[in-house]
């Protein structure tokens, strides 16, 4: 006996009844977990019967026209008004929230439309679901937000990093997050669309900064200031920075230190009576300054210097 022909019509209209259960959950914040089970399995064994029908009744192809029209549909009819409606720490709740649904809702559908991977795609050069799914976002959201999301973003940086203020660091890396996953594991993305500005401000600051302190202070006021600087830019890379932003202590130290080497080099001069060589040990230990004093130094005296730089520097990174 024949199996029953399911009509596209049929099938696809109880399947999108099933997809729009899991819409509303999404809305609603429900877990996914509680999203019904036996919906699923209605909807996996109908696209299964569906796509395994004898032509011209199967409808492999179509379903993956439509998982990708299912995702771009909800995107511009939903996720993209909610994300414009929203500005500042606001936008990257909001951002946050989309990414974290659209990941459940990748997870359900690349469930119920396991056979298209499993079976269709294996033998044809199409993405599979999964690539397909993040493609949507990408496009369709990152593209469209990430400027706006990432001045949001370092907003808050410069409201910690030059304000001194209180931030929601979760938050902020759970952005940041956002940039690394983008790339799948990468870090273009996050270089390319978040970093790279974030250096460039973080840069000018310190430019700014270092040249009123290197007109205003003493050696030792300079210095102080600029270790207490490079600890906070520490603490933001270790908080919720990706590793590869490290170099910006890099920048940090350059701008502070390397650019006014000379100019402090003649304030230890004049206010020590320094008459040249390194600093002994103990008086960076007195200092505090360690790695600090060493870049200046080595302007100075780099063969004697270059074992405590790296010395000092090992230490500092340590901590």
């Amino acid at each position: 006996m024949e199996p029953r022909i399911i009509e596209w019509d049929q099938g696809w209209n109880s399947i999108q009844e099933g997809i729009m259960n899991l819409k509303r959950r999404i809305a609603e914040g429900l877990p996914e977990n509680q999203v019904n089970a036996p919906v699923y399995v209605d909807v996996y064994t109908t696209i299964y019967n569906m796509c395994i029908q004898k032509p011209p009744h199967g409808y492999a192809q179509q379903f993956y026209d439509k998982y990708q029209k299912t995702f771009e549909e909800h995107i511009t009819s939903t996720v993209l008004p909610s994300l414009k409606a929203k500005h500042d720490e606001f936008l990257l709740h909001e951002f946050v929230k989309s990414w974290a649904d659209h990941k459940v809702m990748l997870r359900w559908m690349s469930r119920a439309f396991s056979y298209l991977d499993r079976y269709f795609l294996t033998l044809r050069s199409l993405l599979g679901l999964n690539e397909v799914a993040c493609k949507c976002y990408c496009d369709l959201v990152y593209q469209e937000v990430n400027a706006e999301v990432r001045v949001a973003a370092l907003r808050l940086i410069n409201k910690e990093q030059r304000e001194g203020g209180e931030i929601d660091r979760a938050l902020l890396k759970n952005v940041i997050d956002i940039f690394v996953e983008i790339g799948a594991g990468r870090v273009d993305a996050y270089e390319k669309d978040f970093e790279g500005y974030m250096l460039t401000d973080t840069r000018d600051y310190y430019s700014r900064k270092a040249s009123r302190w290197i007109l205003e202070d003493s050696y030792t006021s300079y210095m102080m200031k600029a270790e207490e600087c490079l600890r906070r830019e520490r603490d933001i890379v270790s908080h919720y920075l990706h590793p590869s932003s490290e170099k910006m202590l890099v920048t940090v130290k350059h701008g502070l230190l390397v650019v006014y080497a000379n100019q402090l080099i003649g304030k230890k001069h004049s206010e020590s009576g320094w008459g040249g060589g390194c600093l002994a040990v103990d008086s960076m230990e007195e200092l505090s300054r360690k790695f600090i004093a060493t870049v200046v130094l080595e302007q100075q005296a780099p063969a004697q210097c270059s074992t405590l730089y790296q010395q000092s520097e090992d230490a500092a990174m340590q901590e």
